[in-house]
C-alpha cells in the first residue's frame, strides 16, 4: 500500500478524491421536492383556481382527500419533484466529487427560500390578504 494514501477503498484510483456527488444529489433532490411544496403552497394562497387544480392532483389517488383539501396535492407535488429529481441528479452527480460547500450553499438557500414561501406572513405580504 501507498504510505500517502490513507487506508481508504471508496477512494477513486484516478483522483484520490471520494466521489459525493451522490450524496450531493440526494440533498439537493429533497430541496427540490421542499421548494415544490414552498412554491404550490404560496401560488394555491394566491390563486383559488390553482387551489383546485392542486386538490384535483391529490383526489386522483389519496384516500380522504376531500376531507384534507389542498394539502393533498400539495403533497403529491413535492414528492413527485423529489422522486423525479433525484435519479436525474444521481445520474448527472453520481460519479464526481463537487464542492461540498458550494452545494451546501445551494442546499440551504432552497431549504430558507420553501420555508420563507410556507410561512403566512410572507402570503400577507405579498398578496394583501
Amino acid at each position: 500500500m501507498n504510505s500517502k494514501q490513507p487506508d481508504n477503498m471508496a477512494q477513486t484510483e484516478s483522483s484520490g478524491l471520494i466521489p459525493n456527488g451522490m450524496a450531493i444529489a440526494a440533498y439537493l433532490s429533497a430541496m427540490i421536492g421542499l421548494l415544490t411544496l414552498g412554491i404550490v403552497v404560496f401560488t394555491c394562497e394566491a390563486s383559488k383556481p390553482f387551489s383546485e387544480q392542486v386538490h384535483a392532483i391529490g383526489k386522483l389517488w389519496m384516500p380522504g382527500a376531500e376531507g384534507i383539501g389542498p394539502y393533498s396535492g400539495k403533497q403529491t407535488l413535492a414528492l413527485l419533484a423529489w422522486l423525479v429529481s433525484w435519479p436525474i441528479l444521481h445520474a448527472l452527480m453520481g460519479r464526481r466529487h463537487l464542492s461540498g460547500a458550494f452545494w451546501l450553499t445551494v442546499f440551504l438557500a432552497g431549504i430558507g427560500a420553501a420555508t420563507t414561501l410556507v410561512w403566512p406572513p410572507i402570503w400577507h405580504l405579498f398578496l394583501a390578504h
